[in-house]
């Protein structure tokens, strides 16, 4: 015996193998010496491996290996059918008769029935797989960091193939059946791996195989002992007796080939593994809590070390929790659905299995008997990779990128985009440039947005979808990015480039709805299972798709673990919620509703998964952003959910983009009536944390290309761009601008064909797109500019009443060097003006004539030097400037202590700091 620190000694291996030997011999003396029928055999976790098995050939079946011998070809290759097993298992192999005389196998019972006893398990350690005398293995490693990690197989205890419960008691097993067999065969087994693999029997062990159209089947057992099987139900089922355990055993299978031979093939079993899942993972499903829900969900590739060598294979794992019966199918059982049923792991709803052999890049989908008694073929709501739509099979996969974008995961994770410059590129993955790949992107596209001087680059919908024509919007396998250009280490790759090259990375994420496809999630299994079954919540009618049962704690877990797999497997720094206000609105486009409990619009689920979610990738992720598109106005959306707010970092301000398009879609002699739309953002914009979006859905569906929005000839169209972009930039907030806007693309913009690149050869287009790149050097470059987006401190009006000069003025504050500045009656910093601060002033003409001598009030004296002026020859303007500057004299106005007379340029936008 030995001992540690603890009070009571701890029993070593030789003392454990005495205690089941006692055990043994006491329940055998209490049974009456009648056998153990069925009882379970004994596994125990195997280690993972580096090495690879070889693929098998197409005769195989998922895991086999090249044929061992080819067997001469038989007379009888199409034999007679096998007579259907009845409930002892009694029945002839090929090419024999059963009699009564055939000997007691080791699932037929003897006359009148042995007494079913408990089963003899060592009470712990349990015992490690392929030893014949059962002996206990020694102590378990210590387990990983995380417990909801395994990194094998492990079996929930109290379960039949894990050892005794925690109460101590003896799992037992049913006697196989007709019934059972037939469930298996039928694919409406609840547990096949209660019937298949090893189990202890009457007289020793048996060993039950799956292997349809096989034409022998035997076991090789760990010591090399072979035991021929002999098939117990027409639709593959085989069994064989052992004397012993079997210990690392495997399957040799002779199937039929098309020369009218034989080959043979040795393979792994499926059915003698334990579950990939463990107890945590099966708690935290069933509460809606596994934040790392993709590592258990899903097909992976596993790699074990056993007695007998390395195997490697892929376990697959899905939630049905109202299934019947579960089924995995693909490339490695030639889509026939009949060589792998799972099992369900009880009330987490969860199916599961592994399969030895199948290798990286197979298809697989999975066969689902539903609720209703409907076979559907369902695509992994979990998978990782799919199939190039329209095909729409998942596929294995398995990442072997390996990161190299350190120090930027490092400085995100200082967080604090609130106070950093942002400047957004949107981006259609497929017509940026058609055909290009993910990797090709990684140079094009991250070398022109850097060029830009863009700071983030913000992808529409990546995850994959069935239809292009959706722009990514009707998403059908959230896990996985769309395989139209390349692998998922592809976008890794894309990625990571982007980091290397100091972009930021932001994606378009669509938890509001999913599309109908009857292939993906919706009635998954056989019920309304992701959607909410009353359709006056769980329908889009607008859109054409399903809602999300937001009240549902496992389809919560199932979003909220989605935003967490982007941003921890592809390190993305942004998350943008579409249609929030979908979301938040029972009645949201509808004419039928159902109130919430407390007979309100709002859908308190929805409010609910939103802040479960925002909380979750905040505590997660350091640095990593959140914005919502929502387009009402309900309050605190970017308030932290401790304040009740819903807690996303940003917030698209729809209604500066429309009330500003409006105003300068409108010909110059109309606008003063309308100066209104261009100042009362500031009455709300630090009521949130803002965007400011020049976004797709404004160049699409005869909204016409940004250019065509102005009004006038072709030389003012640009003009009247140029001076907005300008005050945009100037604007508090952080910018969003839509590809092609950047160089003014003259056409709407069309998913089905790349921008009109051709522009960039017409010196007006190059104007507009120098003045984006210098906008955002210069925003780069002034702190003014984005240092208090979300603190009023930072701006001040100097005029904002100019209506009939169709002018705006208007001052930016940098950081203080020291404390804020706050007047003696406390009135705002601004107000104060700390001379430690930068100043920028920004004055925007939108009138068609200059105003010269037009004189603004200014919180400082000396020089104003002029920064930008978007009427710069440079950018295909008149050239009506200021000369590098202006000087402000000690003459009140606006105001203001100080003021100076400026040159505003017609249709046109100038900027000027303070220099100290």
């Amino acid at each position: 015996m030995s001992s540690d620190d603890r009070k009571d000694p701890v029993a070593d291996k030789d003392d454990l193998q005495r205690a089941v030997e006692k055990r043994v011999a006491d329940v055998e003396a209490a049974a009456g010496n009648e056998p153990v029928i069925n009882a379970p055999a004994k596994k125990a976790p195997a280690r993972k491996a580096a090495a690879k098995k070889a693929p098998a050939k197409k005769a195989a079946a998922a895991g086999e290996t090249a044929p061992a011998t080819k067997a001469p070809a038989r007379r009888t290759a199409k034999r007679a059918p096998a007579k259907k097993a009845v409930a002892t298992g009694n029945v002839a192999p090929p090419g024999e008769t059963t009699t009564d005389e055939q000997p007691t196998t080791a699932s037929t019972a003897p006359e009148g029935g042995p007494t079913t006893v408990p089963p003899v398990v060592a009470p712990a350690p349990i015992a490690e797989p392929g030893d014949p005398t059962g002996s206990p293995a020694g102590p378990p490693e210590a387990p990983d960091r995380d417990p909801a990690e395994p990194s094998t197989p492990q079996a929930p205890e109290g379960s039949a193939a894990g050892g005794p419960s925690a109460a101590g008691e003896q799992p037992s097993l049913a006697e196989v059946g007709e019934e059972d067999l037939r469930a298996i065969v039928e694919g409406w087994s609840h547990d096949p791996h209660r019937v298949l693999g090893a189990h202890e029997a009457a007289e020793g062990w048996v060993v039950r195989t799956l292997r349809p159209d096989a034409v022998s089947v035997t076991v090789i057992a760990e010591d090399g002992s072979r035991a021929e099987a002999r098939r117990v139900h027409d639709g593959g089922i085989h069994e064989a007796a052992l004397p012993a355990q079997p210990g690392d055993y495997r399957i040799e299978v002779e199937y039929p080939d098309s020369e009218g031979g034989t080959s043979r093939y040795v393979v792994d079993d499926p059915y003698r593994w334990l579950p990939t899942l463990g107890p945590l993972d099966e708690h935290l499903i069933r509460e809606g809590r596994h934040e790392r829900l993709w590592e258990v969900l899903g097909a992976h590739v596993r790699r074990y070390d056993t007695p007998r060598g390395a195997v490697e294979g892929v376990s697959f794992a899905v939630w049905a929790p109202n299934a019947r019966g579960v089924k995995v199918t693909g490339d490695f059982d030639y889509w026939e659905a009949r060589a792998y049923p799972m099992r369900s792991l009880g009330s987490s709803g969860v199916w599961e299995i592994f399969v030895p052999g199948v290798p990286v890049g197979s298809r697989y989908r999975y066969h689902v008997l539903g609720a209703d008694g409907v076979w559907r073929e369902k695509s992994d709501p979990m998978a990782f990779a799919t199939e190039v739509p329209p095909l729409n099979a998942s596929v294995v996969s398995e990442s072997t990128h390996e990161w190299n974008d350190d120090a930027w995961l490092a400085q995100r994770a200082e967080a604090g985009w609130h106070e950093k410059p942002m400047s957004v590129y949107e981006v259609h993955a497929g017509s940026w440039r058609q055909g290009l790949s993910y990797r090709e992107m990684a140079d094009e596209l991250v070398d022109y947005v850097v060029a830009a001087g863009f700071t983030h680059l913000e992808f529409m919908p990546l995850a994959e979808h069935p239809f292009g024509g959706s722009w990514g919007y009707q998403v059908t396998s959230y896990y996985a990015p769309t395989s139209r250009f390349g692998s998922p280490d592809d976008l890794r790759y894309l990625i990571d480039r982007a980091h290397q090259a100091g972009i930021g990375v932001i994606v378009d994420w669509v938890p509001a709805h999913f599309p109908k496809d009857e292939w993906a999630l919706a009635r998954f299994d056989g019920t309304p299972l992701y959607e909410h079954g009353d359709p006056r919540r769980g329908e889009q009618l607008d859109w054409g798709t399903l809602v999300f049962d937001f009240g549902r704690s496992e389809v919560r877990n199932f979003l909220v673990a989605n935003a967490l797999f982007w941003c921890k497997e592809f390190h993305i720094d942004g998350i943008r919620v579409d249609a929030v206000a979908s979301m938040l609105y029972l009645d949201y486009s509808r004419t039928e509703w159902l109130p919430n409990k407390y007979g309100g619009r709002e859908n308190l689920e929805a409010v609910a998964f939103l802040q479960e979610f925002n909380a979750t990738v905040y505590r997660e992720i350091p640095g990593v952003v959140t914005i919502a598109e929502e387009s009402t106005a309900w309050p605190g959306v970017t308030r932290p959910t401790h304040l009740g707010g819903l807690g996303f970092g940003f917030k698209w301000n729809m209604g500066w983009m429309h009330d500003s398009l409006a105003y300068v879609e409108r010909e110059p002699v109309h606008r003063s009536f309308h100066h209104g739309q261009l100042t009362f953002s500031m009455h709300y914009a630090y009521s949130e944390n803002f965007v400011l979006p020049i976004s797709h859905d404004e160049v699409v569906y005869g909204k016409g290309s940004m250019l065509r929005k102005m009004p006038g000839d072709r030389w003012q169209q640009l003009a009247n761009l140029r001076a907005y972009y300008a005050y945009m930039w100037a604007h508090p907030g952080k910018q969003l601008l839509f590809m092609g806007s950047e160089f003014a693309q003259d056409s709407e913009w069309a998913e089905s064909r790349s921008l009109d690149w051709w522009h960039l050869d017409d010196p007006a287009h190059r104007g507009i797109l120098q003045l984006v790149t210098d906008l955002n050097g210069r925003y780069r470059e002034l702190d003014a500019l984005w240092a208090h987006d979300v603190d009023r401190s930072g701006f001040q009006w100097i005029d904002a009443n100019d209506a009939g000069g169709n002018t705006l003025s208007f001052l930016r504050y940098g950081k203080a060097a020291g404390p804020a500045a706050v007047g003696e009656d406390g009135e705002d910093a601004a107000q104060v003006d700390d001379q430690s601060r930068s100043a920028l002033a920004c004055v925007v003409n939108f009138s068609g004539a200059p105003h010269h001598e037009y004189r603004i009030g200014l919180p400082r004296a000396g020089f104003w030097r002029e920064v930008l002026n978007s009427d710069a020859e440079l950018y295909g303007g008149s050239g009506v400037g200021n000369l590098g500057g202006v000087e402000a004299v000690a003459e009140p106005w606006h105001g203001q202590p100080y003021s100076a007379t400026i040159a505003a340029p017609p249709l046109g936008t100038v900027w000027f700091l303070h220099e100290a």
